[in-house]
């Protein structure tokens, strides 16, 4: 692993995107159940992951409110 980036959410620390070797963009590791789903996930750029992460976030925590 060459680097990696915190991704938080709202306080909620949801999981970390890793650079890895080559030109394959950042990798997803999920750490909290509500993005479990993208976990491994390759994004380009940093932005493009976070929002992804955020709105499967914001979605599941929409989902356990309704109920």
């Amino acid at each position: 692993m060459l680097a990696s980036k915190i991704i938080e959410i709202d306080g909620v620390f949801l999981g970390t995107a890793i650079v890895s070797g080559g030109a394959a963009g950042l990798r997803f590791y999920a750490a909290h159940d509500s993005v479990r789903a993208l976990h491994n996930v390759v994004e380009p750029d940093l932005a493009g992951l976070s929002l992804q992460v955020a709105y499967q976030f914001r979605q599941n925590r929409k989902a356990l409110a309704a109920h």
